[in-house]
């Protein structure tokens, strides 16, 4: 994320502090096994994110920041408020203000009315919206060229662990903002594509763990 983004230095600190507040979130590695495993897993992740920061910003001739809510207006904050997609993508509201500006000047946003009269709701412009799109179809390609190599009995056991790991980092999230802290990055599925999870249709799992948590509040 580019430092401009960040805003002041206490942010950067508040983001850090959310992954070291304390020992609930602390794992301690208990088999020798799972030193090699969590590396393996730590390198591909830092793989993956490279490609798809490296696609996304092509595709949108946009820095990463401004590619990712161009995706996030698409499916998880398609009406919501500056204040709410700044949760979503993880800056500071005044950092968030002016990536709007940016979008806005770009053709990409147009603000409308909010729930009140003096808030205002960023949504895609049609080119916008063409754009994302583009974005979002260049994260998917970034990572699935990397699976072409594996069988369809390999792809489904993959897709069960994801499944797996995916629910269990919703639910250490959601204990972190359960306890005040913002999750570093923002929302977990700010550039996902809520269609293509199947979150319609009850097989998205990261929206399975958040839902007990959504009916409680």
């Amino acid at each position: 994320m580019p430092a401009s983004f960040l805003g002041a230095p206490a942010q950067t600190k508040y983001m850090i502090e959310s992954y070291n507040a304390g020992p609930r979130w602390c794992y301690r590695v208990r088999r020798a096994s799972d030193t090699r495993l969590a590396n393996l897993l730590g390198a591909l992740s830092t793989g993956l994110t490279d490609g798809v920061h490296e696609a996304t910003s092509t595709a949108a001739q946009l820095d990463e920041v401004a590619a990712t809510a161009l995706i996030a207006l698409l499916d998880f904050s398609p009406r919501g408020s500056v204040r709410t997609l700044s949760q979503v993508i993880g800056l500071t509201h005044s950092g968030t203000v002016r990536l709007v500006d940016r979008l806005v000047s770009a053709g990409y946003v147009a603000r409308t009315p909010g729930r009140d009269a003096r808030s205002r709701s960023p949504i895609l412009t049609a080119t916008g919206a063409t754009v994302a799109r583009r974005v979002r179809s260049a994260r998917e390609r970034a990572i699935a060229r990397h699976l072409a190599t594996l069988s369809n009995n390999e792809r489904a056991s993959l897709t069960r662990l994801c499944e797996s790991l995916v629910s269990a980092v919703t639910k250490q999230r959601l204990e972190q903002r359960n306890a005040g802290l913002m999750p570093a990055g923002g929302a977990l599925c700010r550039m996902c594509d809520f269609a293509a999870c199947g979150r319609d249709k009850g097989t998205c799992p990261a929206a399975e763990a958040a839902a007990p948590h959504v009916r409680a509040g």
